[in-house]
């Protein structure tokens, strides 16, 4: 590190950009929300809009943060979610085993198959640690083993070990846009994966059998409350190590974040992550806590990304309101970076829109601003949000790009 570089705080505020929604006049939440410390940083620095990978494509948080955290493009096919989420619970895949993403889901037995209510049993918090017990150590026949973690609120990992095993098998999860709808099959994506896909298959109704009846379920539907009565997956892979922009040029990072895929992603590339049972991945994170943790972690780190995942989740369910409310406190915790004496970058893996709850290929509103290079022309006024990016400063970049210009400004 050399004292002509300046630090800086990268924030990745996840599905920040949405689309337009009746409730809020045709505004989107961003646009929406009362945000003044972001209104002033991008007038006084740079915005614009942010392809997360490439125009049109849709992203997911895992290629979306990844390629933010420096991870290069041609990389980004690879990056599955199971060995991320596996990674974030402290789990190291050994060479043969495939991980797979999970989600704790609301199930029911019909006679087309196990249909889907709820793919995220109502956000459960409690009690999962002894839901992922009941799953946990399946034995799945011809040497197979099913380990089961859980992570945060719904999310865990299956982590299949045995001989014969291939991470080429489709997911189970419908999505948002099939939810409720039925668990998919997982089918092989090439032939050698036919073990892989019928264990996972077999898992997921000996899963279901557990989970049905089990204590915690039943004193959930007796509170009215959706059962956590199954499990769905998605992003099978192996493990691997990627490479990495920031590390290649010699600097150093810290993740201040509560979300278990961007731990995961943290550890995968040697980050030094920043924990606190206070930062949480929902709507109750300390986010004044982690701005704060962020700024002291820079006396050791050139960098400090400052994950938050609550906007998202107010779009995947839905909820504009409650996304615009978040982002307006959001706001207010970012004051100190303003005064802070480092660059303040920020963008996001994707776009949720409120709408559909579904993640979209629009780009994301971002923004740069640099203590050092005060603008040029005139005071500027504007409402930071997609709009008012379509028309911004910078050019319409790709999140590898967005990175350049922060490190540009870093003075790498």
């Amino acid at each position: 590190m050399t004292t002509a570089r300046q630090k800086a705080v990268i924030l990745i505020i996840d599905g920040l950009g949405d689309l337009p929604v009746d409730c809020l006049d045709g505004q989107t939440p961003l646009e929406a929300a009362r945000t003044p410390v972001l209104d002033a940083m991008a007038a006084a620095g740079c915005y614009g809009p942010v392809d997360p990978i490439l125009p049109g494509e849709i992203p997911n948080t895992d290629s979306g943060v990844g390629l933010l955290l420096g991870l290069p493009l041609e990389q980004a096919g690879g990056l599955h979610r199971g060995p991320v989420e596996a990674s974030g619970a402290g789990r190291r895949l050994q060479e043969g085993e495939v991980a797979v993403r999970a989600n704790f889901a609301t199930i029911e037995e019909r006679s087309g198959g196990l249909w889907v209510t709820d793919r995220r049993a109502g956000r459960i918090t409690a009690q999962v640690d002894t839901l992922a017990e009941a799953v946990d150590g399946i034995e799945l026949g011809d040497g197979i083993r099913a380990e089961f973690r859980s992570t945060d609120q719904h999310r865990g990992v299956l982590i299949l070990s045995g001989p014969g095993l291939d991470e080429a098998v489709s997911d189970t999860d419908p999505g948002d846009r099939g939810n409720p709808g039925f668990v998919l099959r997982s089918r092989p994506l090439r032939p050698t994966a036919d073990l892989t896909a019928n264990k996972i298959n077999d898992f997921l109704r000996e899963a279901h059998r557990r989970l049905v009846g089990h204590p915690v379920n039943r004193a959930r539907r007796a509170a009215g409350k959706p059962a956590a009565s199954g499990v769905i997956t998605r992003g099978a892979g192996a493990w691997f190590r990627p490479a990495n922009r920031l590390e290649a040029q010699g600097l150093s990072a810290s993740v201040v974040a509560g979300c278990n895929t961007v731990l995961g992603l943290a550890r995968l590339f040697d980050f030094d992550t920043v924990e606190d049972p206070a930062f949480t991945a929902a709507l109750d994170t300390d986010l004044e806590g982690k701005v704060t943790a962020a700024l002291a972690s820079l006396q050791n780190h050139d960098m400090a990304y400052v994950h938050v995942k609550a906007s998202d989740l107010c779009a995947h369910d839905r909820n504009p309101l409650a996304k615009r409310d978040f982002l307006e406190r959001l706001d207010r915790a970012l004051a100190p970076l303003a005064a802070a004496g480092v660059v303040v970058a920020l963008s996001s893996d994707h776009t949720t829109d409120s709408n559909t709850g579904a993640h979209t290929a629009d780009p994301v509103p971002s923004l740069i601003f640099d203590p050092l290079r005060p603008p040029a022309g005139p005071a500027l006024t504007i409402n930071f949000g997609e709009t008012a990016c379509r028309e911004g400063t910078l050019p319409r970049l790709r999140s590898l790009e967005f990175l350049d210009r922060i490190l540009a400004a870093m003075g790498c």
